[in-house]
């Protein structure tokens, strides 16, 4: 074989290698290279201590990974838990209109974050939002919601899960359907009630698909930026600035992008551990 038919395969995919290497491989070696850098200031210089030593003393840096922690813990199995009964719901036999709620609770991830981050400001506007306006109906005080700290966190959490839970609950009623039904009817002939099946049967079973949409829930919650900017400004007093919003005002605001580099690496080895943990924990089969 010649080397011109050698070399043809190669050819195919060059464009695929030259693009993966210019914004994949080129960014993550650069910013590798800027966290050793002081960006401070011009001229950029080395300085192993400026970045990696200011991460472990900046208060603001642990006030953000405070807020993501919060976010991972709180947010995360609550939605978890909701789109997993909500796929039971979608799954049953009794459900009349599948594709229609399918679809409707489906729906809010494919909504513009700029658009649904908007309507949730709105939403929970002290003075003129319908939250506040049902709490004055039925006799309850209104809530400063999005310039207290606990509450502009929980808008948060609410605005995160309502995006994100129909569509975990799509990808996990898929799970669902692979469980064979017979197992189902061979239990309910022994007498197993439905709350039974679903500790024993369904659970079990749909643990591998849990875990894929916790890796990936989680991962998300460590870049979460565009809620938290567009909702709460990240404020009060940083009470909802998160790891990617600190990172952006580094890098784009202070432009020290030696600090944002250093700030995003924390991010992929947090998630690297976390999912390392949750396989290992979880996914041993």
């Amino acid at each position: 074989m010649s080397l011109v038919k050698r070399s043809t395969p190669y050819k195919f995919i060059a464009p695929y290698f030259a693009i993966f290497t210019l914004f994949w491989l080129w960014p993550i070696g650069y910013s590798l290279y800027l966290t050793v850098m002081n960006t401070r200031g011009f001229p950029w210089h080395f300085d192993l201590t400026a970045n990696w030593g200011r991460v472990l003393f900046d208060p603001q840096f642990w006030q953000a990974l405070q807020n993501t922690l919060w976010i991972v813990c709180l947010q995360t199995p609550l939605m978890l838990v909701i789109a997993t009964l909500l796929a039971v719901i979608l799954a049953s036999q009794q459900l009349k209109m599948k594709g229609f709620f399918r679809f409707a609770f489906f729906a809010p991830i494919v909504v513009g974050e700029v658009a649904y981050s908007a309507i949730f400001r709105l939403l929970f506007n002290t003075d003129l939002g319908p939250v506040n306006k049902f709490f004055d109906i039925i006799g309850l005080e209104p809530i400063n919601w999005l310039y207290e700290p606990t509450s502009a966190m929980a808008v948060i959490i609410l605005a995160v899960t309502w995006r994100w839970t129909g569509y975990n609950a799509i990808i996990l009623l898929a799970g669902l359907q692979n469980i064979p039904r017979d197992q189902y009817e061979a239990a309910s002939l022994d007498g197993a009630s439905k709350l039974q099946q679903f500790f024993d049967i369904t659970l079990p079973q749909l643990k591998p698909v849990i875990l894929f949409c916790l890796v990936l829930s989680i991962i998300g919650s460590l870049q979460l930026f565009s809620e938290p900017a567009l909702i709460t400004a990240g404020g009060p007093s940083g009470s909802t600035t998160m790891l990617g919003n600190y990172m952006y005002n580094q890098g784009f605001r202070s432009f020290n992008f030696g600090y944002a580099s250093v700030i995003a690496y924390v991010v992929v080895f947090l998630a690297l551990i976390t999912s390392s943990l949750q396989v290992k924990l979880l996914g041993k089969k």
